[in-house]
C-alpha cells in the first residue's frame, strides 16, 4: 500500500495495489493492520455511498460537531472526484487550511479525512459512485456545510462555477469566518 501526507500531515493519501490478470483484478480495499501503520487508528463504524449523475456535482462542504464527529476514508469507484479537505480544528497550526487529491477508479486512491475537518468534493465525471467509511455514525442534529466556494477558503475547484450543481442546502451555506464559531479542537 502507498502511503503519502499531504500539506496537512493529518490527511494522508492511500493507495491499495490491484493486482489484474484475464479475469479482472482483485485489490484489499482496507486492512485494519496496515492502515494502522499508516497512521489511521481510529475504528470506522458507518459505510456510505453515493452515485452522482452529472459531472460537477459539489457535495459539501460538510462536518459534525463534537461529540458526533466523523474521520471518513473516501475512494471513487466508478468517475472521478477532486476530494477536498478543510481543517476546522480551532488552535490547529493549519486552521482554515485546505488539501485536495484527485480520486478516480483508475487511481484506486483512498483519502483519509480526520475528525474535526470539512469535507467536500466535486464529481468530475457523469455516473460517478464514491464510497466512505466513517468513524461516527450520522446525526442530523450535529451536522454543518459550509458554502463551496467560500472566498475564505479559496479552494481551487477544477470545475467552472457557472456548471456546479448543489442541494438546497449547499446552496445556502455560510461562509467560513461565519461557521467557525462552530469548531473546537
Amino acid at each position: 500500500m502507498k502511503v503519502e501526507r499531504l500539506d496537512i500531515p493529518d490527511v494522508i493519501l492511500v493507495t491499495p495495489p490491484r493486482f489484474s490478470d484475464n479475469r479482472g483484478f482483485f485489490s484489499e480495499t482496507y486492512n485494519l493492520e496496515r492502515m494502522r501503520d499508516a497512521g489511521i487508528s481510529q475504528p470506522f463504524i458507518q459505510d456510505n455511498q453515493s452515485r452522482s449523475w452529472q459531472k460537477g456535482v459539489v457535495r459539501g462542504l460538510h462536518c459534525q460537531l463534537a461529540p458526533h464527529e466523523q474521520g471518513k476514508l473516501v475512494r471513487c469507484t466508478k468517475g472521478a472526484i477532486w476530494d477536498v479537505a478543510v481543517d476546522a480544528r480551532t488552535g490547529s497550526p493549519t486552521y482554515g487550511k485546505w488539501v485536495a487529491a484527485e480520486l478516480s477508479e483508475k487511481n484506486w486512491s483512498q483519502l483519509w479525512i480526520p475528525p474535526g475537518f470539512l469535507h467536500g468534493f466535486v464529481t468530475l465525471a457523469e455516473n460517478t459512485e464514491v464510497q466512505y467509511k466513517c468513524t461516527g455514525l450520522y446525526d442530523k442534529a450535529s451536522e454543518r456545510a459550509v458554502i463551496w466556494n467560500c472566498p475564505h477558503l479559496n479552494i481551487t475547484w477544477p470545475i467552472d462555477p457557472d456548471d456546479v450543481i448543489l442541494s438546497d442546502k449547499d446552496q445556502i451555506a455560510p461562509h467560513f469566518t461565519e461557521a467557525k464559531s462552530w469548531f473546537s479542537i
